[in-house]
């Protein structure tokens, strides 16, 4: 559980959801760091073979995510030890959010993160454009703890599930959307 149990923790529960933030933002902004620097082993290739590259990863991202094909996600499917967060509950809310913003040590279940890490891979985008899309990815991340922060309903977990299989289906086609739009 991220949220300390009330009043009276030691620690509040607004300044366990802004360090695991800037965990978060941390680990974003490193895996955008890393896709930036491969992405100029990229450069060689022609721009058409790049964009129609990206264009069929996330048409598979659709299908994948309408069922069509099982495709297994490069992911560690496992979830962050709990002993992290009960040591030190500051600095392992921070590792927590830095872990889940990188996207390689945690359990990422959508299928779009990954297309847009490989869009960004192939595009060879600007520094700026790659670092702002990985901070995006981890306010995207952050958002989920806002919202159950703010919240505070015990049902929310199960709407949630209800909601996401038709959220990450949606998210995979707008994304191919916005892809082909921007990219042809």
């Amino acid at each position: 559980m991220l949220f300390s149990p009330g009043w009276r923790a030691p620690v509040r529960q607004g300044e366990v959801l802004a360090v695991f933030t800037f965990g978060l933002l941390l680990g974003g902004t490193l895996s955008a760091t890393a896709i930036w620097l491969l992405s100029g082993l990229t450069a060689p290739l022609p721009p058409a073979a790049r964009t129609w590259t990206i264009l069929a990863v996330a048409a598979l991202g659709v299908a994948r995510e309408f069922g069509l094909i099982n495709l297994p996600l490069p992911q560690n499917a496992r979830q962050i030890p709990p002993e992290v967060l009960q040591t030190n509950l500051r600095r392992g809310t921070l590792q927590f959010g830095f872990e889940l913003g990188t996207g390689v040590r945690t359990y990422v279940p959508a299928t779009a993160p990954y297309v847009l890490a490989l869009a960004l891979l192939l595009a060879h985008e600007s520094l700026l454009i790659t670092l702002l899309t990985g901070a995006a990815f981890a306010l995207g991340r952050a958002l989920s703890a806002t919202l159950t922060y703010l919240a505070r309903d015990d049902h929310r977990d199960a709407a949630i599930a209800t909601r996401m299989p038709i959220t990450k289906t949606t998210t995979a086609v707008i994304s191919l959307s916005a892809l082909a739009l921007l990219l042809i």
